[in-house]
């Protein structure tokens, strides 16, 4: 049998035990946490009234993505505020604007997919005769670009760089590219070395290293002899990466024929 103080206790604890249970709900104190997800998707400003999808949301995948991150850290130039484009664009293709059956507009930068934005266009528009390179800053894909230059080549086409045109960098390669090139009196050329992955410049690398072979065999594929391969390509390496030289329509004169 318990004693009476022990009783006494148990009656006492079963009391407390009680109020608690008849407490009010506002007493507790409940923390509610709301998580909200938001999914968007980026489209450019320009196709709001298009209609269609450009082509380069097909043919990017995460990879390419990573690539272009990464190349982005070192680039130097951003497309001009607006990419003027003149004319209601039939259809784009990454940097490529579709204006009609023979002409087409470039404004932007070569990536990993261009050459394959440029082949699908060809096929969509076999009746492509001249680039207009409208604002191209150059690449973030130096081997990109060089297989596009050869595409120009291969399908025969005129680069233009029209009356306020800009073209810089690795953009130079693609207008001499032109089986014939144009370009307006007051056209600009940037160049400057190229730089790799790891920030060395072409200045950096052995004379005999195979890389200038490459850059060398390009100019002489687009139409400059051995001579001025060499002394193209020894000018644009004068000047750091980080910088820019400015050539005319008439210094580009010395190297190849403009029509």
């Amino acid at each position: 049998m318990a004693l009476p103080s022990a009783f006494l206790r148990t009656l006492i604890i079963a009391a407390f035990a009680a109020v608690l249970a008849l407490a009010p709900a506002q007493a507790q104190q409940v923390t509610v946490v709301t998580t909200t997800t938001v999914t968007w998707t980026s489209i450019d400003a320009g196709d709001a009234d298009l209609g269609y999808i450009e082509e380069d949301a097909a043919l990017l995948d995460d990879e390419a993505l990573a690539e272009e991150d990464a190349f982005a850290a070192t680039r130097r130039y951003a497309p001009a505020a607006t990419l003027a484009t003149q004319g209601q664009a039939k259809a784009r293709f990454g940097p490529f604007s579709v204006i009609d059956a023979a002409t087409v507009h470039m404004a932007g930068d070569v990536t990993s997919a261009t050459p394959r934005q440029f082949a699908a266009m060809l096929a969509a528009f076999p009746g492509l005769k001249r680039i207009e390179m409208v604002d191209c800053p150059g690449s973030l894909d130096e081997d990109a670009n060089l297989m596009l230059a050869r595409a120009i080549r291969r399908a025969g086409l005129e680069t233009v760089v029209p009356s306020g045109g800009s073209v810089r960098s690795g953009a130079v390669e693609l207008w001499l590219a032109g089986v014939t090139r144009r370009a307006a009196p007051d056209a600009e050329f940037g160049v400057h070395s190229w730089a790799d992955e790891y920030g060395r410049e072409a200045n950096d690398y052995p004379a005999d290293d195979p890389v200038h072979a490459d850059y060398i065999g390009l100019y002489r594929e687009m139409g400059m002899d051995a001579a001025k391969a060499r002394e193209f390509y020894t000018l644009t390496n004068a000047t750091p990466f980080d910088q820019v030289r400015y050539l005319t329509r008439d210094d580009m004169a010395r190297f190849v024929a403009l029509n």
